[in-house]
């Protein structure tokens, strides 16, 4: 197991300036050839890497899922909107949406379309009837497993770049433009707060170094036939941790794909929600039992007015059907009783199926992404603006509860 830096004989001279790293392993040997997502200099240097005909699988840093979206471009008008509610997959939704909103932006400013040398390298690989291996993890599996790893501060920040990415009309700064130049989509879509939060760092690079090692060895030995030669074409920011990797890991390459894949469940006790519940009930059932059926009654009314009242308020600001705004009043008091569940799913639930998405919709998405007007008039940005602003009245409600009856119980 040997790591060399030469570029294999053979190859096109122009991948001279190229960064590669070679890394022979298990009677394979990898060509490691780190690329820039915006770089049309990195659409030729693929080409001219398979087109030397010395490989016999060319590996990419692509998921099916990106891979999809990139082939077919009304791959999100076969989405089932319902199923991503009652699946709690909204905020994954919402990330998916920043990331292809940033790459359009991108390619109006840059005239280059973001990733391009990876499409690339798919289709030449195919016109030669090689194996196309997708190597990198599910971007919603990377995006879980950063959130899992975040405090509350870290997913209020993570949240609120997502939501600049969605609306921003900005043209990508330099710094975002350098990290592409550098090879890596994610990280350059985070911003700074990547380089600020190393649990997001972590998560979004040094992981998927790892999982991109794992699923090269893996992709090796289950192959029908023998392999010998391999192109691997990454962003050049993961070139590094992945040769390293590829030539030092000795863990077994689907144990270590299989945990990095691996979402863990939080089961920690949601203290402070109960907390703040335990608050309301226990206000409500002391003024029951020292100011009689009056008080009782009248803090029973402000805990339901409030929370179901500023969660239709919420609804109602984001144009959500007269339903859909019930809904919101009637499900936000019973919070006690369905902790993991947010107001906003029941709510964007109704929303989604009294005014279900049309064709035009899906194929409007990106443009209707980029402005206010359009997260109203388009119905599936509509569902999320259902789903969040239900929540955050919700939420608001519940304060100003616990405030209310502080300073009732007080006098």
């Amino acid at each position: 197991m040997t790591e060399a830096t030469a570029i294999p004989t053979g190859l096109d001279a122009s991948l001279a300036e190229q960064p590669v790293r070679v890394v022979q392993r298990d009677g394979v040997r990898y060509t490691l050839l780190g690329t820039a997502h915006v770089s049309p200099a990195s659409v030729a240097a693929v080409e001219a890497a398979i087109g030397s005909g010395q490989f016999d699988a060319v590996a990419v840093e692509l998921d099916a899922q990106r891979l999809g979206a990139m082939e077919d471009p009304d791959a999100l008008a076969k989405m089932d909107l319902v199923e991503v509610i009652r699946k709690g997959r909204v905020p994954l939704f919402a990330a998916n949406l920043a990331l292809a909103a940033y790459q359009r932006r991108l390619a109006e400013q840059l005239k280059i379309e973001p990733g391009a040398e990876l499409k690339r390298a798919v289709t030449a690989a195919r016109e030669r009837n090689l194996p196309v291996q997708l190597i990198d993890r599910e971007v919603g599996l990377t995006f879980r497993r950063a959130s899992r790893r975040l405090g509350l501060w870290g997913k209020l920040q993570l949240i609120s770049g997502i939501g600049a990415g969605l609306l921003s009309k900005e043209e990508v700064g330099e710094a975002e433009i350098e990290k592409l130049k550098q090879g890596d989509m994610l990280e350059s879509s985070f911003g700074d707060f990547a380089e600020q939060s190393p649990a997001l760092y972590d998560t979004v690079i040094a992981e998927r170094d790892r999982y991109m090692a794992a699923r090269l060895r893996e992709e090796s030995a289950k192959a029908a036939t023998p392999l010998r030669e391999v192109l691997a074409v990454v962003g050049a920011g993961h070139l590094a941790g992945l040769a390293r990797h590829l030539a030092e890991d000795q863990d077994d390459a689907t144990a270590t794909r299989t945990a990095l894949e691996d979402v863990p469940v939080k089961r920690n006790i949601p203290w402070f929600t109960l907390t703040i519940l335990a608050v309301i009930i226990g206000g409500i059932a002391y003024g029951f039992a020292s100011g009689g059926m009056n008080m009782g009654a009248e803090l029973l009314a402000t805990w339901a007015l409030l929370t179901g009242g500023l969660a239709g308020l919420g609804c109602l600001l984001a144009r959500g059907h007269p339903l859909s705004i019930l809904t919101a009043m009637a499900a936000a008091p019973f919070k006690p009783f369905r902790l993991s569940i947010p107001t906003g799913a029941f709510s964007s639930l109704v929303e989604a199926r009294l005014r279900k998405p049309a064709y035009a919709d899906f194929m409007a998405l990106r443009d209707d992404t980029q402005s206010i007007g359009g997260w109203y008039r388009n119905r599936i940005t509509r569902v999320l603006l259902v789903f969040l602003l239900t929540n955050l009245g919700s939420a608001s409600g519940l304060w100003l509860t616990v405030a209310r009856f502080g300073s009732r119980l007080s006098s």
